[in-house]
């Protein structure tokens, strides 16, 4: 009796893995899940010559390797991490930076023991400035977020020293003329009866951009809280909390594009 043919499988059918079996990922794919940098960056090392796949240079673009494989950069054997995303509700009077020389706290302090994979701050809010603050070691994400071209929006409440005049609100809207160049909110409106709480749309990413819009039009900001970011809110996360984004706001985030073409 003759032994059954084997079944195979429909053209376009997924076929089925073995269990632990090696994952093939591009390499740029593989070091910026190393939390090593963005992957148009991991491109630029790998054409450069600065990345060894099992004790070879690679400068291949495109090039495939198994998660078993040995990747080198800068004299290290990289390791794959889990992607992580924490949204912060940042407090006042805590900057945001990973390390700081003059023993200031930092935002790095509230998130203790929140993962085990290095995760950095995606952009930044000065050390007056409370709010949202997203960390995570997806490097393709924080570049996507932090780019001016994806116009992610981000809306602030701002609180002023006094009432904001009409003029001065419509000269705000037009534009404000900076050392840096022109500062246009995509958005503004002003909260409170008394004209001195305002909310405040714009995807400007520059240092202190909010304040010295509002400083050069003679206000002091006496409260900056960013309530907006991207997709996010603050909803059920109060001030000095932290949590981690559900798959969903992880898809939402990634499929922001803006105004880039």
């Amino acid at each position: 009796m003759k032994g059954k043919k084997p079944i195979k499988p429909k053209t376009g059918a997924p076929v089925k893995k073995e269990a632990g079996a090696p994952v093939e990922i591009r390499l740029n794919k593989y070091i910026a899940n190393a939390g090593v940098c963005s992957r148009r960056e991991a491109d630029q090392l790998i054409a450069d010559g600065k990345v060894k796949v099992n004790g070879e240079v690679v400068t291949e673009l495109g090039r495939k390797v198994l998660s078993t494989d040995k990747v080198v950069y800068g004299g290290k054997t990289l390791k794959t991490e889990k992607l992580q995303y924490i949204l912060l509700n940042k407090p006042n009077d805590y900057i945001t930076t990973v390390t700081d020389t003059h023993d200031r706290k930092t935002v790095m302090s509230l998130l203790k023991g929140a993962c085990d994979e290095r995760i950095y701050p995606v952009g930044r809010l000065d050390r007056a400035t409370t709010g949202l603050l997203l960390f995570t070691n997806d490097g393709d994400l924080a570049k996507k977020l932090t780019h001016p071209s994806y116009k992610i929006k981000k809306i602030y409440q701002v609180t002023l020293d006094k009432p904001i005049t009409n003029q001065d609100f419509d000269d705000i809207l037009k534009g404000v003329k900076l050392e840096d160049g022109l500062a246009v909110p995509d958005e503004m409106a002003v909260v409170t009866d008394d004209r001195m709480v305002l909310g405040i749309e714009i995807h400007i990413g520059k240092n202190r951009i909010v304040r010295r819009i509002f400083e050069h039009m003679g206000y002091k900001v006496v409260k900056l809280d960013r309530v907006m970011f991207g997709t996010l809110t603050k909803k059920n996360l109060t001030r000095g909390k932290y949590r981690h984004l559900d798959p969903r706001e992880v898809v939402q985030l990634k499929n922001l594009s803006g105004g880039r073409k």
